[in-house]
């Protein structure tokens, strides 16, 4: 089955025409779409139907956006440019899908030029045109010049049409203005009117067409026509965005109850969404059970930390990753890339078979929802700027805003702890029980193995009788179970789901840090790695010649054998590898270089004190060596001798010394068979004179005199 997202490419194999997905209205009939390589492009409608039998057909492919490639790190002025465009167009970009009609286009773009004090009308075609065509995030709009090929992510919603197909009436200011004072007037009261009611009594007030008496003198009235007048759904979906959650709940419940029962108030997260993918909730915790080394059963290392992403709609489990370390954002990227990640080859990795129908989630939401912690991190601002996700950190002690994805933790541990080896039951510690670490025998292999079929399960068969169904889910007769509202909420509330290349969203998660090219390789802290291209265009020698410079890029913290340069080429990055002796940093953490490092840093300072004393006895024993010499030389000093004398023959006295250096260090090796001729008288000739040895240093001495 075909399922087209927004933010996907369509491109017409014969006419070599790309249109990328702009809007899928909610019944799933019609698209938006628009050319991304015409420069005077405008947003039109394509049936579903077609696009999916012209698929079919091989006449279109599918593909996912590239991304954004800067020729250059961007400037100030860059920034500035961006930013400026972005707070032009930001208003009126998501008032979908009156902003891809003409006529309303048009109106809302001339509200919006008074708005932003803009003249030009072109002004905003251009700049709106850029940000369709790109990818609808905030970085398409970096200006031309900094930017080489373009493509990205992704936009916003729309709610669904009325059973009957009557398209209903548009929410205008005026309209929106009713909604807020009947909010007002009847739902802000201690008497808890339900939100149904006060949709009643604003179709009293405002779209009452006349009013009559019946015989028995009671008021009666006629209501205009249902095409002129706001659905339920309509009020419901504006209440849930722009109204107050905490003046409603004051207002209705008294502050006291307000700060006690805050939980209560905010419980029902799936009515405030609009589909499959509008917000994911992410949570991890320590699981109860300890488990045991992979290659060796005998080490018991410890409890592991699991991670569930949930979609709020469905409440199917999208994402899932178990890892040793704490919660941290490492590892709530790997949660985050499993969501988007083709199920049917990561099961496959633990030997489990399944279709695509068993677990179909691999898509980016709209919105997460999370720890302050992770996702306060530095880190996920990447991914917001080159993905497009919006990320809401639950309040300081409110973890109950992801009440969905922490219930799943207990129904998780409820089905699976009785087959559990090792499991930490609730006597843990009390005197007399057992040591459940000295049960386990799973691996963390295994007990990932154990949780991927909890969640094939808990998808496919989890029936949710407290889920509350809307009533196109009872028309439709949708069971509360997590995978039929995911089929029936991507037919009927498309445009929340994002697909991007996995290897884009890898990019994207990944922390970021700056390098230095220099004559040796591109250095980070003290390792340094190089690149086909680096070699090619001859970074090292220029570096040596011109100077060293800077350059971005991207690391897994997990292992530095690899490094993400961030390319300005058309490519999103450009893989630099360890140079081959820099050995020592292969295959470690980023955690255990720096700790590496650290040690020598703590050795060479240890080493400080003593290197300093060792000098300085060192220049003791120079000081020595001159004083004596001193001392030598006042005492054997001619001091009859003049200055000219004593430098008249250096070159002379040099030649002096030398020999009879030469002479004094000339090898001498023993004879150990006692090979050399006796001088005895039997061996000498008849001359019995003695002839006189001949010596050079005493001829040297003679000489002198």
């Amino acid at each position: 089955m075909i399922t087209l997202s927004v933010n996907e490419l369509i491109v017409d194999i014969d006419l070599k025409i790309t249109y990328r997905i702009l809007w899928i209205d909610s019944g799933y009939v019609i698209a938006y779409v628009i050319d991304i390589n015409d420069a005077k492009a405008t947003p039109f409608i394509m049936k579903i139907s077609e696009i999916e039998e012209r698929i079919n057909n091989a006449i279109y492919v599918v593909e996912i956006s590239k991304s954004i490639s800067l020729k250059r790190i961007p400037t100030q002025k860059d920034l500035n440019h961006r930013d400026k465009t972005w707070e032009m167009i930001k208003e009126i970009v998501n008032l979908e899908p009156d902003i891809y009609m003409k006529d309303r286009r048009h109106k809302l773009i001339e509200s919006a030029m008074i708005t932003n004090n803009v003249k030009s009308r072109n002004t905003y075609y251009k700049n709106l045109r850029k940000y369709w065509q790109r990818g609808m995030i905030k970085d398409t709009l970096f200006p031309d010049y900094s930017l080489n090929e373009i493509e990205l992510v992704y936009k916003k919603k729309t709610g669904r049409p009325k059973a009957n197909g009557k398209s209903g009436v548009i929410i205008t200011s005026a309209i929106k203005s009713q909604f807020e004072k009947s909010l007002k007037k009847y739902y802000l009261s201690t008497k808890k009117p339900s939100l149904k009611f006060v949709y009643k009594m604003l179709i009293r007030d405002y779209y009452t067409k006349f009013r009559y008496y019946d015989e028995a003198n009671n008021e009666k009235i006629v209501l205009k026509s249902e095409e002129e007048m706001p659905s339920f759904r309509q009020f419901e979906y504006w209440y849930n965005k722009e109204f107050k959650n905490d003046e409603v709940t004051i207002a209705r419940e008294g502050l006291k109850k307000f700060e006690q029962n805050f939980r209560q108030v905010l419980g029902s997260s799936t009515a405030e969404t609009q589909g499959p993918g509008d917000i994911y909730q992410i949570d991890a915790t320590p699981s109860n059970i300890y488990l045991v080394n992979r290659f060796n059963p005998n080490w018991i290392v410890g409890r592991p930390t699991t991670y569930f992403i949930v979609d709020v709609y469905t409440h199917l489990i999208t994402g899932l990753y178990v890892s040793l370390e704490n919660a941290s954002w490492k590892a709530m990227m790997s949660a985050i890339l499993n969501a988007c990640t083709d199920k049917i080859e990561y099961c496959k990795k633990y030997g489990i078979n399944i279709s695509q129908e068993m677990w179909p989630s691999m898509h980016l939401p709209n919105n997460f929802i999370g720890d302050r912690g992770e996702l306060a991190s530095s880190g996920v601002d990447h991914l917001i700027e080159g993905l497009g996700p919006r990320i809401s950190n639950t309040p300081p002690y409110r973890p109950d805003w992801k009440g969905i994805v922490e219930k799943l933790f207990d129904s998780s541990q409820e089905k699976i702890r009785p087959f559990l080896p090792g499991y930490v039951q609730k006597d843990h510690g009390e005197r007399g029980t057992k040591d459940y670490r000295l049960e386990a025998s799973l691996n963390i292999e295994e007990y990932t193995k154990i949780l991927i079929n909890f969640v094939l399960y808990y998808n496919n068969n989890f029936y949710m009788n407290d889920y509350v169904r809307s009533e196109e889910h009872v028309r439709d007769n949708v069971e509360p179970i997590p995978i039929k509202l995911w089929e029936w909420g991507v037919k009927n509330s498309a445009g929340k789901l994002h697909k991007h290349d996995i290897n884009k969203v890898k990019f994207y998660l990944l922390p970021r840090d700056q390098a230095t090219v220099t004559e040796k390789g591109i250095r980070y802290k003290k390792m340094f790695y190089t690149t086909r291209k680096a070699i090619d265009e001859q970074w090292f020698s220029k570096a040596r010649r011109d100077g060293n410079w800077k350059v971005n890029f991207s690391y897994d913290p997990r292992n530095m054998n690899v490094i993400y340069l961030h390319s300005n080429d058309g490519d999103l990055y450009i893989s630099c590898t360890l140079i081959e002796h820099q050995v020592r940093y292969k295959d470690k953490t980023i955690e255990e270089i720096n700790q590496l490092l650290e040690y020598e840093k703590d050795g060479q300072k240890e080493f400080e004190h003593t290197q300093l004393e060792n000098e300085l006895n060192f220049y003791s024993n120079i000081e020595s060596i001159v004083r004596q010499a001193d001392k030598k030389k006042e005492e054997k000093m001619d001091k009859t001798i003049s200055k000219s004398e004593r430098t008249k023959n250096i070159k002379e006295h040099k030649r002096n010394e030398r020999n009879q250096m030469l002479e004094e260090v000339a090898f001498k090796l023993e004879d150990k068979n006692q090979n050399v001729i006796p001088n005895t008288s039997a061996n000498i000739e008849s001359n019995t004179e003695e002839t006189p040895r001949f010596s050079i240093k005493k001829l040297f001495e003679n000489k002198g005199k």
